[in-house]
């Protein structure tokens, strides 16, 4: 079973506590059974606030008592279809009675000991933030975490997973704080919690003693473990931060309290309810490790935190900023970097920002470039920590302790730790004191949850002081740049540069884009300097000379083609803010495919390839709701919206009016407004332009093609038009392409204009519109509903004596066999024409017949004709073969798709004669049989020009395939390629190894099922 669970809600300490049993509890409505299904559970946390220091990072001042009306009306959505209702009052749950009195006070030890781990989670309120009660938004849809419904169908394991500090491990505790007060459970204690980063160091133990660890209490709970049954809540906090061997989780399970095993048997023994297997599990997680999870897990349910959303991000900021203006200012700030947007989910990240913009805005700057990128956001943020006095310089204690922070951060960043103990320290050669400057400006703060372990105050500065050991020049670097010499290798353990770009690196770890994206933001000269006054640590240049490697390195489709798609180059590069960066890097790069998602991404490509000055082809896909003029249900001002979007896109249209190179245009399945396509029409438009082929596909609004065709009047440089799509619903289309086709500085050669459906008038325009051009010469109607007047018309252009049409392709226009006749006629007087492409007509054999009558007249100069996919049958192939015998110019033919495996054997005979010139001949899935193989080997014996035989998706058998194969072995004759639909026999395969050895000029083409078919006469691409 599937579900998607959405909850708007607010964890609030510092408004009614959300109990256990609100959100998971009451009574089970919708009959869910003990089946799997995903639940995204959207619990939107309060900021936890850094450690004291108000100089550091002020809180904000308290929320309006609106803010809580406000969000009171919130509607709890389940995707779906299940469910759309509004969310009903939380339930009191009864104090538990007849406990006695030494019961009661281990009960209030328990609390304690449960409250205790609790506070070092929770984020304490900073001066309000009283958002509604999570049952508020809620109604009682899932039972399985109710201890006191004792028909539970099954135990339930639930994974909370979320990016960094959204608040997976507040939520987990206070799932615990509320098991042991609300009465739920009858057991003295029955909520434990396990750190993955304490197991990973833990050497071999029973289940026991890992329980017992966690206190007084605890220990007293153990011998009562095996009774407690469904009462017992355990959770396990930071799966990703577990370092156990390979397979570890799943070996050797155990379901033995007493028995002594490997941290790794024992926690894999409690994910696959081996051990105490009616427990209740809720395990936290970072979304790189959930694939394991749903392999390791036993039905798990899947619930998303996503931390703040844009509203709470909005609000935040007006807390924390004095002033509304200001505030608004640094929300649209953060917003306007979708990066950085996304990171604001964690309430630490966003106090970062809050704190970095405030401090700017009071000083009297301009906060713009600040939030222009990530790196420059955080970067701040940790300089601003450690700026030195004026006119003082950095200290060389600053200077060590900086060196040990990145070291820590890049060996947490390789290992995906992001809790680190004495252990880890340790094997580094750093020692607590050495961090001392980062512990007590709390950039690394100590884990109330493992004793002695620390972290980093967020992911992402850990991952920006990763990136930092790139760059800094190690001390032997600065001796030998004083000395003049040559610099000397990094010799930490860590991967180099070109294993952090490697796709394969990031995959296995994802972190490590992160830290990609900030090394490359590093390499800015402004961002150097900054660094190097605030720490006095140099930045390498090696750095950007290997990079520059990498991209010499990849494979040819673009630099770092090899590591990283364009998508993720353009954002690195865009992180930079280096032009001559950008340039040295996209030096060669001559076609790139873009697909935009937001009008950041959208800037990223405009900085990008606005110097990429050898780019010749461009590839653009632009989604949703970027534009949101034409966008009726946009529930925000679509002006405003739209203001900064089109700005964005003004800069990067002007790369077709200032590139000189670009030729190619590729516009497809694009969401446009009617501001955004004129703004790129003034730049095609524009003399500069120098565009050669252009598509535009699948785009809206419809209209769009309208102002395209009106750019493209009087374009000399055009010499390509693609129009597919929503094209047959513009009947000013036709018209305006007669106007393109009429203008004197018409250059077009090659027109595609798909599904276009107008009126016989609009036609006859056309037709004289073709009559009229002297440079197009193919021209592709595939899908248009011409009518039967309407060929009439083309007909008679084609029988124009000034008609330059080379290529035509008539593909699925429901032509008939009258067409066929036109068309016959037209092809004996026209003398020009060369390709002809009628696939996907229901033609049948008479039209066949009535077609060849034309293409055997001498002056017919056609060479190549396309009739895939049009019911030919028998008798056809009774009509080509007598055309192929004669003095026909025919030298490719495709029937694809037609049941012709009767009719052959009169194709075979056609190629046996001497004066027959087919070159290509296309029998993709034709229903030819083993027997008709024995016509084909004949013909290929006898054959002196065919080379190239399509034969894919026919099923030949074994008996088939040799006898061809046999005939090739026996003649060496002109055939160059064979398609044949793939047979894995191993005396097949030998025999075809044979072939190639014996004739090396022969290439023998294997299709597998799903192929894409390849026709030998695909002359309009």
């Amino acid at each position: 079973m599937s579900a998607v669970l959405n909850i708007d809600g607010f964890l609030s300490p510092g408004g009614p506590l959300t109990t256990f049993r609100d959100v998971f509890g009451g009574q089970n409505r919708m009959g869910w059974g003990p089946g799997r299904f995903h639940v995204s559970l959207v619990l939107k946390t309060e900021a936890r606030p850094f450690p004291p220091g108000p100089e550091v990072l002020p809180p904000p001042r308290s929320t309006p008592k609106t803010n809580h009306r406000a969000r009171a009306g919130r509607r709890r959505r389940l995707i779906g279809g299940f469910v759309r209702t509004r969310a009903s009052q939380a339930h009191a749950v009864p104090a538990s009675r007849g406990v006695g009195e030494e019961e009661r006070e281990r009960r209030r030890n328990t609390m304690e000991e449960t409250s205790s781990l609790c506070n070092h989670t929770f984020w304490p309120s900073d001066g309000g933030f009283h958002y509604n009660n999570i049952a508020h938004r809620s109604q009682k849809l899932i039972t399985y975490l109710n201890p006191a419904i004792p028909t539970q169908p099954m135990p339930l394991t639930v994974v909370l997973h979320g990016p960094a500090g959204v608040g997976k491990t507040t939520v987990a505790k206070k799932l615990m704080l509320d098991w042991t007060q609300n009465g739920l459970a009858q057991a003295v204690h029955s909520a434990f919690y396990l750190s993955c980063k304490d197991l990973s160091h833990r050497g071999m133990c029973t289940f026991a003693e890992l329980i017992a660890a966690a206190g007084p209490a605890a220990r007293e709970a153990v011998p009562q473990l095996p009774a407690l049954a469904q009462e017992i809540l355990l959770v396990v906090d930071g799966f990703e931060e577990l370092r156990v061997p390979s397979g570890a989780l799943v070996r050797d399970l155990c379901g033995d309290l007493k028995q002594p095993k490997p941290v790794a048997v024992l926690l894999g023994s409690l994910l696959r309810r081996k051990m105490l297997p009616r427990a209740t599990l809720v395990i936290t997680t970072r979304p790189g490790a959930l694939r394991e999870l749903r392999l390791l897990a036993e039905q798990p349910l899947f619930v998303e935190i996503e931390g703040f959303l844009e509203p709470d991000k909005k609000a935040y900021f007006l807390e924390h900023f004095g002033e509304e203006r200001q505030a608004l200012r640094a929300f649209a700030l953060m917003k306007g970097n979708a990066a950085l947007f996304r990171l604001g989910s964690a309430p630490a990240v966003c106090r970062i920002v809050c704190t970095c913009l405030k401090a700017q805005m009071e000083g009297g700057e301009d906060p713009a470039s600040t939030c222009q990128t990530t790196t420059s956001l955080f970067l701040r943020f940790l300089c601003s920590q450690f700026a030195p006095a004026p006119g003082a310089c950095p200290r060389p204690r600053l200077q060590a302790a900086l060196r040990a922070a990145c070291l820590l951060a890049a060996e947490g960043a390789w290992t995906q730790t992001s809790v680190f103990d004495g252990d880890d320290l340790g094997r580094l050669g750093l020692t607590p004191s050495a961090l001392c400057p980062f512990l007590d400006k709390q950039i690394l703060q100590k884990s109330g949850d493992c004793g002695g372990c620390y972290s980093f105050v967020h992911l992402s500065v850990q991952q920006l002081l990763a990136a930092m050991v790139y760059v800094l020049e190690t001390e032997e670097e600065e001796e030998a740049a004083a000395a003049g010499g040559e610099a000397g290798s990094c010799t930490w353990d860590i991967g180099d540069v070109q294993k952090l770009l490697s796709k394969e690196e990031r995959r296995k770890n994802p972190d490590l884009t992160r830290v990609g994206s900030f090394l490359f933001g590093l390499l800015n000269e402004e961002r150097a300097r900054e660094l190097e006054t605030t720490f006095g640590c140099r930045v390498s240049g090696a750095v950007r000379r290997e990079l520059l490697k990498c991209r010499s390195e990849s494979d040819g489709n673009g630099p770092f083609s090899s590591m990283m798609d364009a998508k993720e180059m353009l954002h690195w590069l865009h992180e930079s803010q280096e032009e001559q960066l950008v340039k040295d890097a996209m030096a060669h790069v001559q076609e790139i495919a873009v697909h935009l998602t937001s009008a950041f991404e959208m800037g990223e490509a405009s900085f990008c390839l606005k110097h990429c000055q050898d780019l010749r082809k461009i590839s653009l896909q632009v989604g949703k709701r970027i534009f949101l003029e034409n966008d009726a249900d946009a529930e925000v001002d679509r002006s405003q919206h739209d203001q900064h979007s089109l700005q964005v896109w003004v800069d990067l249209c002007s790369v077709f009016s200032s590139n000189e190179n670009l030729l190619f245009l590729d516009v497809r399945d694009s969401v446009l407004s009617r501001s955004s396509v004129r703004i790129l029409c003034e730049h095609i438009t524009h003399a500069t332009c120098h565009l050669q082929k252009v598509v535009i596909k699948n785009i809206s609004p419809a209209d769009a093609y309208r102002d395209f065709c009106l750019a493209f009047i009087g374009k000399k440089t055009l010499t390509h038009l693609v129009l597919e799509g929503n094209v047959h619903s513009d009947k000013m289309l036709l018209l305006l392409l007669c106007e393109i086709l009429k203008h004197a500085r018409c250059n077009l050669q090659y027109l595609r204009l798909g599904s276009c459906s107008d009126t016989t008038q609009q036609w006859a325009d056309f037709s004289s519109a073709l009559k009229i051009n002297q440079s197009l010469k193919c021209l592709d109607l595939t899908a248009s509903e011409f009518l039967d007047e309407g060929v009439k018309l083309l007909c008679a252009t084609l029988r124009h004596p000034k008609c330059s049409l080379q290529k035509l392709s008539l593909e699925d226009c429901q032509l008939t066999e009258a067409c066929c006749k036109e068309l016959s006629s037209a092809l004996i007087v026209n003398q020009r024409l060369t390709h002809l492409c009628l696939a996907k007509n229901n033609l049948g054999d008479r039209g066949v017949k009535l077609l060849c009558e034309g293409l055997s007249y001498p002056e017919c100069q056609l060479q190549t004709l396309v009739l895939h996919h049009c019911s030919i049958n028998r008798h056809g192939c009774k009509y080509i073969s007598k055309l192929l015998q004669g003095d026909c110019s025919l030298t490719s033919l495709d029937l694809g798709f037609n049941p012709i495996a009767t009719g052959l054997y009169f194709l075979c005979e056609a190629l046996k004669k001497p004066n027959c010139k087919l070159k290509c001949l296309g029998l993709w899935g034709c229903s030819i049989t083993p027997f008709s193989c024995q016509d084909l080997a004949s013909a290929l014996l006898s054959n002196q020009s065919l080379e190239t035989l399509d034969l894919g998706q026919n099923i030949l058998g074994q008996s088939g395939i040799t006898a061809l194969l046999e005939a090739l072995k026996q003649k060496h004759g002109p055939l160059k390629t064979l398609r044949l639909k793939a047979d894995e026999s191993t005396e097949i395969q030998r025999m075809a190894e044979a072939v190639r050895e014996d004739n090396p000029q022969l290439t023998i083409e294997w299709n597998h099922a799903g192929t894409r078919r390849s026709s030998c006469c695909d002359f309009l691409s």
